[in-house]
């Protein structure tokens, strides 16, 4: 099935619509840090999450992606703003891995892969390299058809000087 480009919100529409609809709208519902991070803690061990965290982490979900899906989960839901989040992030990482310890998984993966993109700049370095390689062949294979115009030119034309 085609996604309909034309269903799309109208621009503008936003400043025409209802304020107070978006949850991130509202005032967050916990501010202090200390409620939040109990809150969390009560939350992961209602048995249903607990038993998807220790799922993702059997299946080496990275206690890092967990803790950023809760904290910008519970950013949409309007439970806390972006600031808490980012003071929240190192007590829930903490949190899950504490689940993951009870839990007794032998190799929890902790971080994410690396995020500094490092197989990118390997591969646009390999590129660049093979590009300079080009570059510089085509450099001297410019550089000797150049040699053959100018021999051309010198040697032939209705103006030119005959070469004796």
């Amino acid at each position: 099935m085609q996604d309909n480009i034309f269903d799309a919100p109208i621009p503008g529409e936003s400043l025409t619509d209802t304020p107070g609809n978006s949850s991130w709208e509202h005032p967050p519902q916990f501010t202090d840090v200390n409620e939040a991070a109990e809150h969390i803690w009560d939350k992961l061990h209602e048995r249903n999450l607990l038993q998807q965290v220790i799922t993702f982490l059997e299946d080496d979900v990275p206690v890092e992606a967990i803790a950023r899906m809760i904290l910008f989960s519970g950013f949409a839901e309007g439970k806390w703003t972006p600031d808490v989040a980012i003071l929240l992030a190192e007590v829930v990482f903490k949190q899950i891995m504490a689940i993951g310890i009870r839990a007794e998984i032998p190799k929890m993966k902790m971080f994410l892969g690396d995020q500094s993109n490092n197989q990118f700049h390997r591969a646009f370095a390999k590129f660049n390299i093979k590009k300079q390689k080009a570059k510089e062949a085509s450099t001297e294979e410019a550089g000797e058809f150049a040699e053959e115009i100018k021999e051309e030119i010198t040697s032939s034309g209705l103006m030119a000087r005959e070469i004796e």
